[in-house]
């Protein structure tokens, strides 16, 4: 029996010691416990791939993988961000040679050459019976200059950048002029009849006609001109500024590769990786490009604003005034009364031309399309035209109507303040030619040296993106 027992009691002794409690060890509550949050972690865990992607990213590959969408992600967002901003500069540059400019050019020929229209059927009318050739040729091109020049005006308005309400002001403008001057070419013509005739309602009809004309149609063709050499102003006081944003993500890119090279060399233990390098190199190349190229097209546009557009702009002016100073000296013989406000605004703007003169003359850069030879050649002819009407003046004042006529509208070019006035708007018309060449050819340069950066930084980042991808890669795949 003895022999029989022990092995029963050997077993019921180890039963007892597997399933009795460790004093050390915890409950068997506290353990099942335990058990059960595993379960429900690893449950949720499969449940959620938020939770798994969590979990991913905080290890090695993770983090790498990480690095990857960022780096490709930025490189993606910011060729596309740097190709719109340079590719809407280049354009409002386009649209500014194509567009604004030629629309700033037809309201500048339309004001100058109804201008002129006014100025040439005055002299017509008091040099007596039938005007001359060049007289009646120099209207008729005026008015037909004009007619063109509203033409380009109208057509165009549609295509220019405006507001509604600037574009409702334009229409108004534009039908009033192409109103208006066919009745103030009436009343001319009928004036001019009524001359031949030896009829006194003849100054009656070209008072009138003056009328509409400095009354009605030039301040419409001055408010189409403001408008439209604003439009200019507008868009260069923009593209005279760097693209700041551009160069401050490029910058930021650089140094996410550069953050990302040096995380890389501590990790994989390898110096470089040979695609982030490119990357950065490809990134690197395209900011040095945006600079040179942006920093030339802003150069380029600043100078056709300040040796072309400020010039230009005050060059037209002075133009307008010439027309005008001529209207006055004209019609003040055409009437032969009360001459006082005529004096005196024919002293007010030769007055505004000189000091127009100066100022283009003071803010001339070394580099400015206005020589300085073609302001003085401006100035002089400008103070002979006024040394003639003050000749002009006196004799109206003795009563010599008739050689102050001879002397207004002649053709002498020693005596005659026709030919100072033709030399002056001569000078005017070729001082605004060259400006105006020397602005298209500053935006024309500005737009070529701009060119294809966009689209260049575009495929850099494109690149720099794909190398990422193909440098990360095989680090990624090194913990599988």
């Amino acid at each position: 029996m003895t022999g029989d027992v022990s092995p029963m009691r050997t077993a019921l002794n180890r039963a007892g010691r597997t399933f009795r409690s460790s004093p050390s060890a915890p409950p068997i509550r506290q353990v099942l416990a335990d058990r059960r949050d595993l379960m429900t972690t690893a449950r949720q865990r499969a449940q959620s791939p938020l939770s798994t992607l969590r979990h991913y990213a905080t290890t090695s590959p993770g983090k790498l993988v990480l690095i990857l969408i960022a780096l490709m992600a930025a490189c993606l967002a910011t060729g596309l961000y740097a190709s719109t901003t340079l590719e809407r500069r280049t354009e409002s540059l386009r649209a500014m040679i194509d567009r604004t400019e030629p629309l700033a050019e037809a309201s500048q020929v339309l004001y100058s050459s109804l201008s002129i229209a006014d100025a040439t059927a005055n002299s017509a009318f008091i040099s007596g019976g039938l005007e001359s050739s060049d007289l009646r040729t120099r209207y008729s091109d005026a008015l037909a200059t004009a007619s063109a020049s509203l033409i380009i005006a109208a057509g165009n308005s549609e295509e220019s950048e405006e507001t509604q309400a600037e574009a409702r002001e334009v229409a108004k403008d534009l039908r009033t002029l192409a109103t208006s001057i066919p009745v103030y070419s009436g009343q001319v013509e009928t004036a001019r009849t009524n001359n031949r005739l030896g009829n006194p309602v003849a100054s009656a009809y070209l008072g009138q006609a003056s009328a509409l004309m400095q009354d009605t149609i030039l301040p419409a063709a001055q408010r189409l001109y403001e408008r439209r050499s604003s439009a200019i102003a507008d868009p260069q006081r923009t593209l005279t500024v760097p693209p700041w944003g551009v160069y401050t993500a490029l910058v930021v890119l650089i140094i996410g590769l550069a953050l990302a090279t040096r995380y890389l060399a501590r990790r994989t233990r390898r110096r470089f990786n040979i695609g982030v390098l490119a990357a950065l190199v490809a990134v690197v190349g395209g900011t040095v490009w945006l600079l040179a190229s942006g920093l030339l097209s802003v150069a380029a546009t600043s100078d056709a604003r300040t040796n072309g557009a400020d010039p230009l702009r005050a060059l037209t002016t002075a133009r307008i005034l010439t027309q005008q100073a001529r209207s006055a000296e004209t019609l003040s013989l055409a009437r032969r009364g009360d001459q006082s406000d005529l004096d005196r605004t024919f002293a007010d703007t030769t007055n505004q031309i000189g000091a127009i003169l100066d100022q283009v003359r003071d803010d001339r850069a070394d580099s400015s399309a206005v020589s300085e030879s073609q302001l003085y050649n401006a100035n002089y002819v400008l103070e002979r035209w006024k040394e003639r009407d003050a000749r002009v003046r006196d004799l109206m004042t003795a009563g010599d109507f008739l050689t102050a006529r001879t002397l207004t509208v002649g053709d002498d070019a020693d005596e005659s303040t026709a030919q100072a006035y033709e030399d002056l708007d001569r000078a005017l018309t070729d001082t605004i030619t060259t400006t105006r060449a020397s602005f298209r050819d500053d935006i024309n340069t500005a737009q070529r040296v701009l060119g294809y950066t966009g689209t260049g930084i575009l495929l850099l980042t494109v690149f720099a993106g794909v190398a990422v991808v193909i440098g990360l890669i095989p680090r990624i795949r090194e913990y599988r």
